[in-house]
């Protein structure tokens, strides 16, 4: 597998985060992801891990210009120069660009954008049962409905920017993990 810097998109529930975690392992590149390096960035009390508490403490989304500072010092960081996978940023057009801009500065562009494609009624139910066994009384159906539309409106639009690049390889985020890994194996060649 050539691809080292590899960003993935999908909505919610589409596993993202199960295959960030396989091809982390396969490839022995760092897992870069928004809530990690929101919750790394708050806990080590950086300047702007305070910025993003006090967003975050009043209940409102962290701007694009938090997340990218924050996505830049790790992208920075001596373990990503050999590669990472992306997930969870970029969510918004701005931070695609912050990133490509950021990758361009570093000589270090994307190889590829694995676009994880999923039914939306089987993500609910996904979901709903990954609530029920985790007690998160905040994941009902209707705030899951209103994340995939999020997903529609901000991240979904991104797929269209890096087709644009060559970048995107589809991959049918339905069925089994294991399932899901074979066919990004095959997409990544």
């Amino acid at each position: 597998m050539s691809a080292r810097r590899i960003l993935i998109l999908g909505p919610p529930g589409a596993g993202k985060g199960t295959q960030a975690a396989r091809l982390v392992e396969e490839l022995g590149v760092p897992h870069v992801s928004t809530g990690e390096m929101l919750r790394t960035a708050v806990s080590a009390g950086t300047e702007v891990g305070k910025r993003a508490k006090a967003v975050m403490d009043a209940g409102r989304l962290v701007s694009d210009e938090i997340v990218i500072e924050i996505a830049e010092a790790r992208l920075g960081k001596p373990d990503c120069a050999g590669g990472f996978v992306l997930d969870g940023f970029p969510r918004t057009a701005g931070q695609a660009q912050a990133l490509d801009a950021m990758l361009e500065r570093r000589s270090t562009p994307l190889d590829c954008c694995l676009a994880l494609t999923v039914d939306v009624e089987t993500v609910v139910e996904r979901l709903l049962k990954r609530a029920e066994i985790e007690g998160r009384s905040d994941d009902t159906a209707e705030t899951i409905r209103e994340r995939m539309k999020v997903y529609e409106d901000q991240t979904a639009p991104l797929l269209e920017h890096y087709r644009g690049m060559g970048l995107v390889r589809e991959v049918d985020g339905m069925g089994s993990p294991g399932d899901v890994a074979g066919r990004i194996g095959e997409a990544l060649g």
